[in-house]
């Protein structure tokens, strides 16, 4: 390590040492913008610390300049590799004199703490720097040399993560092309932390108290406020869910009661807010003005769409706004090519994350669906059923003109890790057939791609957000220092194909192995009464035996909750010979009423489930879904009887509470033979609130979060530990509404289950969770 470069001082000939996020802050800071001071220790000091490692590990002697090929697709290989690797880097020695050299340039700034922000650059080998966000982290440490050690190399560790390694392949970037910098800054407790979305139609600020970990985690549901970027006025404003807040013990905002945990041997600290604050915006109104005030500036440097990130820090008597992030998706930060999309074309909801460029395939009838879909497309459409699960196989990314976060779309698209935006108003209207299109499935946006270049037939999508890295569970190789969670946490799945990366997640099982998703890959479009007619029962049966059994010996001994069909009636697939369907209706003859009505398919998926525990796999309980009535439920257990299902010991019948009559019917059902629920938030959302899931702009007002809907699931747990049978929660509001956990938790909810991309921060939700109430039980011990 030579020299450290400092942001006011940075070149254009710097940014490959420096990275992108440390070019664009010294040229904006230059400028005379606030950015908090700062310096880079550069990309060539890691090159230069992992020559420094004295291993005997093959793995490790060539490190700087390896490509590692991993085999990507073997998860468990990939964890072992990059545990190794990262071992072997915290187990590293900086060279004293670096960091000497550092901490004499630190303590200029007489702060506590630094913050070490990684700093790539990326932008020379793959398009558009690549999508990098929430690959790296932040890392805090106290201003310490041995603090400072530890923290440059878990700041470099970070490259080596195995969602990290899974990026750098599947993007096709060796090692050496990387270039990782890390920009040193002292950090303060702040007042207040959030972003900026600049568009030319409009402005989105999001805030939350505290520091911006808060977000970054997606700890809470931050403040909103909607601008108009020319007057600076709010139209509308919403406040968040901020149950938690993070700084350091020593702020005059903490209250040393309420401080819960303390992470990674800093001061930083989760503390809970009070209520009287929950309730309060995170920026007085001097405060946010002073934000639109420097979102205008801005303007004039870097055109009408970027993003910032802020902070207020806490300085006393004067807190200050500080820049920590810059970006522009219009290329406008002199000398630098950021991104190559013009302004959103269109705003929804961001149903699924991940970015994603290909071309638009636009379908304007969904009654007319086409034979097929080239691969690679994005595919745009009115709104989107089940039984187009086939074509959403192949496509990179999805655009519907109506649906919510918890439509059919919207959890298709989570569960296959397929970018996606739903509620996109005249999305079919607006986007041509052919035209390349950037589809944001964090921000909910979709852009245009400038040029207007002819796209190339089959041409490769860009690469999605890559799967994350989540910690074990008690089924797993425990890492000592990450939590153990007692609530079980299970996984919803529908996909054969998704079975393997799915195994290694930390989870106890599956919660919802949905049938007729899982059953439209081999149903040919048919309804399966149609097989049962055309004489095609064996090959079904055989057919669905196998799909079961290929999550039943994937997961064995952990339990499977399968959910038998559940079509409502304008789901259905062609050819249905179901004469008493009514069309078009979001409940119809749905559920276990349908079995009542017409029985042979239901018997025939019970025949498939015999012969699964036939086979030795008696990890397989059975779920039923949208019940009405004690009678459907009795019909249906004396099926499942009939069937042999319960001579397995370990076999346990469940049912979906959905329908809001089981609020005043579960001792009923209990003593009608149910085992166990598993609270379906989606339907029982739009049942009590009278909303169509389908509908997007109402279910961003109406959702899980609306009073009624958490009193009926507070309710539902406390019905069933009286009756004493497990309770869990399949539906989506966990992983959309993270912090809807704490109460679920302290409810004493069995399980949750939620689909893989959400595994990571549930899993973290619950420990924290957990540990609260571990805490405020020791403290009331101690008051008693």
């Amino acid at each position: 390590m030579d020299k450290l470069y400092w942001l006011d001082k940075i070149k254009l000939q710097d940014r490959a040492q420096v990275g992108d996020k440390a070019f664009y802050l010294g040229k904006i800071m230059q400028r005379g913008y606030p950015v908090v001071p700062g310096f880079v220790v550069s990309a060539e000091g890691l090159r230069q610390f992992l020559a420094t490692l004295n291993s005997t590990s093959a793995l490790v002697a060539d490190l700087p300049y390896s490509s590692l090929h991993l085999d990507v697709a073997n998860w468990r290989q990939l964890q072992q590799v990059a545990g190794r690797l990262r071992q072997e880097i915290m187990t590293g020695t900086v060279p004293p004199e670096w960091v000497n050299k550092i901490f004499a340039a630190a303590k200029e700034w007489q702060s506590s703490y630094l913050i070490l922000r990684p700093s790539l650059a990326l932008s020379a080998i793959t398009p558009g720097g690549g999508n990098t966000s929430g690959l790296l982290d932040a890392i805090f440490c106290c201003c310490e040399p041995e603090a400072i050690a530890i923290g440059l190399k878990r700041t470099w560790s970070q490259l080596f993560r195995a969602r990290s390694l899974l990026y750098w392949r599947r993007m096709g970037v060796n090692l050496q092309q990387i270039n990782l910098a890390v920009l040193v800054q002292p950090v303060e407790n702040a007042i207040a932390s959030g972003l900026l979305y600049a568009h030319s139609s409009g402005w989105t600020i999001e805030a939350t108290k505290g520091l911006g970990i808060a977000l970054s985690q997606g700890d809470v549901q931050p403040d909103v406020y909607y601008i108009q970027q020319e007057t600076g006025v709010v139209l509308e404003r919403h406040l968040g869910n901020k149950m938690l807040a993070y700084g350091f013990a020593h702020g005059a905002a903490m209250d040393s009661s309420k401080l819960v945990i303390t992470a990674n041997n800093t001061d930083i600290v989760t503390y809970v807010l009070e209520e009287v604050q929950q309730k309060q915006y995170a920026l007085s109104e001097e405060y946010l003005q002073q934000v639109v005030t420097l979102g205008n500036q801005l303007v004039s440097e870097i055109g009408n769409n970027f993003t910032i990130k802020w902070t207020i820090s806490e300085k006393n008597p004067n807190p200050t706004l500080h820049l920590t992030q810059v970006s522009s998706p219009q290329s406008a930060i002199p000398n630098l090519q950021y991104g190559y999309a013009t302004p959103a074309i269109i705003k929804g909801l961001g149903a699924s994350g991940g970015r994603v460029t290909a071309t638009a395939y636009v379908i304007t009838d969904t009654h007319k669906k086409p034979e097929q879909i080239h691969k690679g497309v994005i595919l745009v459409a009115p709104t989107i059923t089940p039984d187009w699960l086939p074509f959403l196989q192949e496509v990179a990314g999805i655009i519907t003109q109506r649906g919510g976060l918890t439509s059919h779309a919207a959890i298709l698209s989570r569960e296959l890790g397929i970018p996606a935006v739903v509620s996109a108003a005249d999305a079919t209207v607006l986007i041509q057939n052919g035209e390349r299109l950037l589809v944001d499935g964090d921000r909910g946006e979709v852009y245009r791609i400038r040029g207007g270049e002819k796209p190339v037939e089959g041409e490769t999508p860009a690469l999605k957000s890559p799967e994350p890295t989540v910690p074990p569970s008690s089924h797993s190789h425990v890492v000592p220092q990450l939590p153990m969670i007692s609530t079980q946490l299970l996984v919803n799945l529908s996909q054969p194909r998704l079975i393997e990366p799915a195994q290694s997640l930390p989870v106890d099982g599956v919660g919802l192995l949905r049938s007729e998703l899982m059953l439209l890959n081999i149903l040919e479009g048919q309804h399966p009464q149609s097989w049962l007619v055309s004489g095609r029962q064996a090959e079904l049966l055989e057919k669905w035996t196998e799909q079961i059994i290929q999550f039943a010996r994937a997961f064995a001994p952990r339990p499977i909750f399968y959910r038998s069909l559940d079509w409502r009636s304008h789901e259905l697939p062609s050819g249905q010979h179901h004469q008493h369907s009514v069309q078009n209706s979001p409940l119809g003859e749905r559920g276990t009423f349908s079995y009542v009505c017409n029985p042979a398919v239901f018997e025939l998926e019970l025949t498939a489930l015999a012969k699964v525990q036939k086979a030795g796999y008696g990890n397989v309980n059975l779920l039923l879904p949208f019940v009405r009535s004690v009678a459907e439920f009795s019909f249906c257990r004396g099926k499942v009887e009939q069937a042999g299902l319960t001579q397995v010991p370990q076999f346990q019948l469940w049912m979906m509470a959905e329908v809001p009559s089981v609020l005043f019917l579960l001792p009923e059902y209990v003593k009608a033979g149910v085992e166990g629920i598993s609270i379906g938030t989606n339907d029982l959302t739009q049942l009590l609130l009278g909303v169509d899931r389908e509908q997007g702009q109402i279910t961003t007002v109406l959702n899980e979060r609306h009073p009624a809907v958490m009193g009926a699931i507070a309710q539902l747990i406390q019905m069933a530990k009286t009756a004493g049978i497990p309770c869990s929660i399949c539906g989506q509001a966990p992983a959309i509404y993270p912090e809807i956990i704490d109460q679920l938790v302290e409810w004493g909810i069995t399980s949750i289950s939620v689909e893989p991309e959400a595994v990571e921060r549930t899993y973290k939700a619950i420990a924290r969770a957990e540990q609260r109430l571990i805490l405020a039980a020791a403290r009331k011990q101690l008051q008693d």
